[in-house]
C-alpha cells in the first residue's frame, strides 16, 4: 500500500509493517508475519527497488508478529536486524511475553487468529543474530529513524520518528485497531507487559509532529500525535 513515494505499508489493518526508502536504499520497519514475505517482495518491487536494496530491518519490539520474516532477510540476504537491547532476547526467542489477553470479542479474535495462522504467525523463526541500540539515537540506515523509547508493551518497545517521510512508527506502543475487540481509533494495545508504564511512555511523543502515525495493528492515523495521545489517555481514565 503506497502512503507516499518513499513510504509503503506491507500487510493490512490486522498486522502491518512498513518500508522507508531514500537514495541509499530501503529500511524495513518491523517484519510482520513470516507469510507476509510475498507482500514484502511485491511492495519493494512497487517502489522500483529489489531485496538487494534493503539495508536494514529495525524492530519496534521483539514480539513474534513483528519479527516474522526478519530472520529470512538476515540469513538469506545479509540484512542486519536492529532491536532495542532490552528486547534482544525476546527477538531471539529467549522467553515469552507474560501479559494476559484482556478483553476480547469473538469475531475480531477469530479474524486475528485466522489471519495469523494463514500468514505463518504460529511458525515464527526467531532471530539468530541481532544488532542492538539503546534508545534516543538516530540510526545510520535509510530514512535515518530516530529511536524514541516507549517501554511498557515490552521492556524494549520503541517508536521510530522518520522526518523524511513525516511518519511515526509506533509498533504496539499504541494501536488504531484492537485485534481482540475490533475497537478502532487510537487505543492501548493488548498483550502489554506493563500497561501503566506504556501509558506513561506516551509522554515521550510530546515533541513529535508528523503526518502519519503508523501502528503494527490498525489503519494509518492522520489526526496528529497530540490527538491520538489525548484519546488514549481519555479512555484509560
Amino acid at each position: 500500500m503506497k502512503l507516499s513515494p518513499n513510504l509503503r505499508r506491507v500487510g493490512n489493518d490486522i498486522v502491518a509493517c512498513y518500508l522507508v526508502a531514500d537514495s541509499t536504499g530501503v529500511t524495513v520497519i518491523d517484519a510482520g508475519l513470516s507469510g507476509q514475505w510475498s507482500d514484502l517482495v511485491a511492495e519493494v518491487g512497487a517502489m522500483g527497488r529489489s531485496l538487494s536494496d534493503v539495508r536494514a530491518v529495525v524492530l519496534t519490539h521483539g514480539d513474534e508478529d513483528h519479527i516474522g520474516f526478519a530472520e529470512r532477510l538476515r540469513s538469506e540476504h545479509g540484512v542486519p536486524v536492529w532491536v532495542h537491547e532490552a528486547d534482544a532476547g525476546r527477538a531471539r526467542g529467549e522467553g515469552k511475553p507474560g501479559a494476559g489477553w484482556g478483553p476480547m470479542r469473538v469475531m475480531p479474535l477469530l479474524r486475528f487468529l485466522w489471519y495469523a495462522a494463514r500468514k505463518g504467525g504460529f511458525k515464527t523463526t526467531p532471530l539468530k543474530e541481532v544488532q542492538t541500540f539503546a534508545g534516543g539515537e538516530v540510526l545510520d540506515v535509510p530514512g535515518s529513524p530516530r529511536v524514541i523509547p516507549m517501554p511498557g508493551h515490552s521492556p524494549g518497545s520503541v517508536a521510530f520518528h522518520v522526518p523524511a517521510v513525516s511518519a511515526l512508527f509506533v509498533g504496539d506502543a499504541l494501536t488504531t485497531r484492537h485485534v481482540l475487540t475490533g475497537a478502532e481509533g487510537p487505543g492501548r494495545a493488548p498483550f502489554t507487559d506493563e500497561p501503566e508504564q506504556a501509558l506513561a511512555s506516551l509522554a515521550n511523543l510530546a515533541d513529535v509532529e508528523v503526518d502519519w502515525i503508523l501502528p503494527g495493528h490498525g489503519a494509518p492515523w492522520r489526526g496528529g500525535v497530540a490527538e491520538a495521545v489525548r484519546r488514549i489517555r481519555s479512555t484509560a481514565s
